[in-house]
């Protein structure tokens, strides 16, 4: 019997900031997070809601203190590039499912009049039935481990809403008509759901064969990297794709307060100031220039929300000198 090799043990350290992921096919979004996890020996890590296995693009992770605004990321519009296969609907509304039914699909059924018909009654509010291979939970348990085991249960519509959609009819390399979407919702949207609807108003029905989030809260494909060209790096380029914490802070409104206001907010306490009122504020301390955290101005006061710990900002300016180049002087500003 052959001797096991030692593991490995990974000495952690903290690592505070946030990592864009271009997630492969094939991979959860738990499973990436644990990888670059690894890769960057980190302490703590969390994501900002779950992609498709069956999904690449955009995975903000988040490391350390930005843990405590991945919730913002959750919240946040995404945008999705899908391909919808006309005339094919399958069990699972993908590639993967079981073929339910075929449908000829006619040129009738794809006028010019009639997708932008179809476009418009998907823009905006609409309502959406969970699919059954979905993670959403029914006392207790997720939908596919239902659908798994060939159990159908009853969902509830549930409102979302479609901020923009433009629908361009293709065709396959096998001469197939299909439908490519370029999707921007509200988080609680299935994009497969939303294939197979527009295939249903369009009465051939539909599913998807590619799904890619392009976009999350501002937070672009085009910044994120990959897991093949991270594990191509040495640790100090790896640490390099981290960005600071205020990365997941687009649009919120910027207050910079002296040493005396910022220890004080630090603690929990209210300051006052001639703030206008602002829902979203980033706080910042001028020396040094960190991040301390978030909260929202109401008649003239600042009001903390989720804060920083002393150990974590002492941590950021010792680690990733990146965050102070993002502070500089004046009060009210975007980030």
């Amino acid at each position: 019997m052959t001797e096991r090799a030692p593991r490995i043990r990974v000495q952690r350290r903290p690592v505070h900031g946030v990592l864009l992921l271009d997630k492969p096919l094939g991979l959860s979004s738990n499973d990436a997070l644990q990888k670059v996890k690894w890769l960057l020996r980190a302490e703590k890590a969390g994501h900002t809601g779950t992609l498709d296995p069956l999904a690449s693009g955009v995975l903000p992770l988040c490391f350390g203190a930005a843990t405590k605004f991945s919730q913002l990321q959750l919240d946040a519009p995404k945008t999705y590039e899908a391909v919808a296969l006309l005339g094919v609907t399958t069990a699972t509304g993908d590639a993967e499912g079981d073929v339910l039914e075929c449908c000829e699909v006619l040129p009738e059924h794809l006028t010019p009049e009639r997708l932008a018909a179809v476009q418009q009654q998907f823009t905006g509010p609409i309502s959406q039935v969970p699919p059954m291979h979905s993670a959403l939970k029914k006392d207790g348990k997720a939908l596919y481990e239902y659908a798994r085991a060939g159990i159908a249960v009853e969902r509830e519509a549930r409102q979302v809403v479609i901020h923009a959609l433009k629908l361009e009819l293709i065709q396959t390399e096998k001469a197939q008509a299909a439908i490519k979407m370029i999707v921007t919702c509200s988080k609680g949207t299935y994009i497969r759901t939303l294939g197979e609807d527009i295939g249903a108003a369009l009465g051939v029905g539909a599913h998807l064969t590619f799904l890619r989030r392009i976009d999350t809260g501002g937070l672009g494909v085009e910044r994120c990297v990959t897991l093949a060209q991270l594990e191509a790096m040495d640790e100090a380029q790896r640490l390099a794709c981290v960005l600071p914490p205020e990365s997941l802070l687009v649009g919120h409104t910027r207050v910079t307060l002296d040493g005396d206001n910022a220890a004080r907010f630090l603690s929990g306490v209210r300051r006052r100031g001639s703030w206008p009122d602002a829902s979203a504020v980033a706080v910042f301390g001028d020396q040094p220039a960190a991040l301390l955290g978030v909260g929202h101005i109401v008649g003239g006061e600042l009001v903390p929300g989720r804060l920083l710990s002393p150990l974590e900002i002492q941590q950021i300016l010792e680690g990733t000198p990146h965050s102070a180049s993002m502070a500089h002087s004046g009060t009210l500003e975007k980030l």
